[in-house]
């Protein structure tokens, strides 16, 4: 086995310590998220936490851990005699990205089913993460499917299996916590809500901070044991303090100022529901008693806002998570001193609680500051753009869009936007197997058997199964694609309040993408060239960052804007050739700069037309006098032409599928 990474020999990354401190003491407060770049102990902190947690008390034999002084009545193995009690060390439950549905919350045991006609079932990871930690590492990549489960085991505290005739419920209570880097997506905001606390980590820019924390990962990849046994006077520190802090909780009173500036802080930053003022109460309360206090203070409620509030306050991807500090500062200010019992005390969290990182905004700062400057040219320009170019203008209020599908039936990766043959989704069909059998179909696996038992001399309960007669289910679902946006930069969109519309429009459909969980890329023309502002990613908030960003003028090299999209796209099937893309060309249409730029943009859009991308334009033309040369263009790719007021009608959709029917 092998030997964890001391959580005390963790350098630096105070908030997330405490985060995780503070869930062992109180595991009502409902988990952590922990968002930040790759590399920063992340995962580790997180794995050496089950080592501080106590022994868990379970009945012996119970797959379902239940507690032996109040067992579970409804427990598959139950029920239960008491007095039948054992201990084990806590649990840390990981679940892979990748992990089925079957394997997360169990199934019927299909071998015994078979064999010897009885239903049995097979725990899933819910059952073992009972009473433990469930950790999900890169938790913004988990497939929806395994999202929608944790989402109900996580609000009732159980799971529930029905399915291939097999009926049980067992309780499923576990800390969750999840790690993620949003450079590659954002979470689902049903998933992010439900993580009590969020933290942002980031690498220390500090020389000997870095140097401690190599010097450490060295000596403990020499000799994991002897590394940990040098920090094993700590950890068991840490560890009776939080059995301290857990048998305290219960007496720590939450006075009514304590509660008014709960609840006047979650109403100031206009969060929404009450589930930020029950965690932010909950997180007050377990950072009292990790001081070793009966009283909440006011600076536990600061410390609580500033875990419990920053992913709770977004209102779409695009918003950064953090806190203005000064409009706390204030909120607590103008409801302090309403309660005798709260009165500050300067040294109180002193005694057990950890200072506010300043990793955090650092880390999630980068974005705000980055923009201005490359608004006032700091990023290169394509040769060519002229005198002309203007700088970047800020863009319109996003709006609802329809749905932009891909035609036929795919088999990219699980989404919600394009029919396709999925692992998940209804239930259409049998097939044989094609390699490992994944989903058996098994009422069209004893059909296919049945027929053959006589000859094959069956004699008792069971059914003769061969492997021949295994049938693989076919599901329907829906799947994310490629959004690949060529937005036109050029002087004839340079007019502010056009390009304002013209990137609200593009922000409203990435806004689209990141609810259906696509992949999304940027290609803008203008000068002479065309560029890939965003290579295919699934940080659509990037996409946003970018577009924001984005200077015009100069000429407008549409068939350069065109061949670069389709360059992306070809090395993109490289990469992952089951997602199907679907291109939207953001432009008036209109193609200036080298010799017969119309005509050589109309044989570059035949490229996607012959592939048989499916393709939207977006017309962008104003004016009294409109030349339809985006209806043209749209023509030639095989596809639509919309304008920016039809992009919100409800009439999109058929317009989309129509079209791209002809070009399938």
């Amino acid at each position: 086995m092998t030997t964890p990474f001391p959580f005390t020999a963790v350098v630096g990354q105070d908030d997330l310590r405490l985060a995780l401190l503070l869930n062992a003491v109180s595991p009502a407060v409902g988990g952590v998220l922990v968002r930040g770049e790759k590399g920063t102990a992340k995962s580790t902190a997180v794995r050496a936490l089950s080592a501080l947690l106590p022994q868990v008390p379970v009945v012996a034999g119970c797959r379902f851990s239940c507690d032996p002084a109040a067992p579970d009545p409804s427990c598959p193995d139950g029920p239960h005699e008491p007095g039948n009690g054992s201990t084990r060390p806590s649990r840390m439950v990981e679940l892979p990205v990748g992990a089925s549905e079957d394997r997360l919350v169990g199934a019927l045991d299909i071998e015994r089913a078979l064999a010897e006609g009885v239903k049995a079932f097979e725990p899933g990871l819910l059952a073992d993460a009972h009473r433990g930690i469930l950790y999900v590492d890169e938790v913004n990549l988990l497939h929806d499917h395994l999202v929608d489960l944790l989402l109900d085991a996580a609000a009732m505290g159980a799971s529930y299996v029905e399915r291939e005739g097999v009926s049980v419920r067992h309780a499923s209570k576990f800390l969750l916590v999840g790690t993620m880097n949003p450079e590659e997506g954002e979470l689902r905001p049903q998933l992010l809500d439900r993580f009590g606390l969020t933290v942002e980590v980031a690498a220390s820019r500090e020389p000997d901070q870095r140097v401690e924390v190599v010097r450490r990962r060295l000596a403990y990849d020499d000799d994991p044991a002897g590394f940990a046994a040098r920090w094993a006077a700590e950890e068991a520190a840490v560890r009776q303090r939080v059995v301290a802090a857990r048998e305290l909780l219960p007496s720590v009173r939450l006075g009514d100022g304590a509660l008014r500036q709960i609840a006047a802080t979650c109403a100031a930053f206009e969060v929404d529901g009450m589930r930020a003022d029950i965690v932010m109460a909950r997180t007050a309360t377990a950072l009292a008693a990790w001081a070793g206090r009966t009283d909440v203070l006011a600076e536990d409620v600061r410390q609580a806002a500033l875990l419990a509030l920053p992913h709770r306050r977004r209102r779409n991807p695009f918003d950064a998570p953090g806190l203005d500090e000064d409009k706390l500062d204030e909120t607590l200010e103008e409801f302090s001193g309403s309660d005798d019992d709260d009165q500050p005390d300067p040294d109180g969290p002193g005694g057990g609680g950890q200072p506010p990182s300043s990793d955090g905004p650092q880390a999630d700062g980068g974005g705000s500051g980055a923009q201005p400057e490359a608004g006032e040219g700091g990023e290169p320009q394509p040769s060519g753009a002229g005198s002309g170019e203007q700088s970047a203008v800020r863009a319109a209020e996003p709006f609802r869009t329809k749905v932009l599908s891909v035609p036929g039936l795919g088999d990219g990766a699980a989404g919600r936007r394009s029919r396709a043959r999925t692992e998940h989704g209804r239930t259409t069909g049998a097939r044989r197997p094609q390699g490992a059998l994944t989903k058996l179909h098994l009422a069209a696996t004893v059909q296919a058997a049945a027929p053959h038992q006589r000859a094959r001399g069956r004699s008792g309960r069971g059914l003769v199964v061969r492997r021949d007669d295994l049938r693989q289910a076919t599901r329907e679902g829906r799947e994310g694609n490629l959004v690949l946006f060529v937005v036109d930069a050029s002087g004839s969109m340079a007019a502010r309040q056009r390009m304002s519309a013209v990137k609200g429009a593009v922000l409203s459909l990435l806004l689209d993408a990141y609810q259906r969980r696509d992949k999304v890329g940027l290609v803008t023309f203008r000068g002479t060239a065309g560029e890939v502002a965003l290579p295919p990613t699934s940080s659509v908030d990037v996409a946003a960052a970018r577009l924001e960003t984005l200077p015009t003028g100069g000429r407008t090299p549409l068939a350069a804007g065109l061949l670069r999209a389709h360059e992306v796209l070809r090395v993109e099937r490289l990469r992952d050739p089951a997602r199907r893309a679907l291109v939207v060309v953001v432009t008036d249409g209109r193609a200036t700069g080298g010799p017969e730029p119309v005509a050589l943009a109309g044989r570059a859009a035949r490229l996607f037309a012959a592939d048989g991308v499916a393709s939207v334009v977006v017309d962008c033309e104003s004016g009294p006098v409109r030349l339809g040369l985006a209806g043209q263009l749209a023509g030639e790719l095989g596809g639509t032409a919309v304008t920016l007021d039809e992009l919100r009608a409800d009439s999109i959709a058929g317009l989309v599928k129509d079209v791209q029917r002809r070009a399938a």
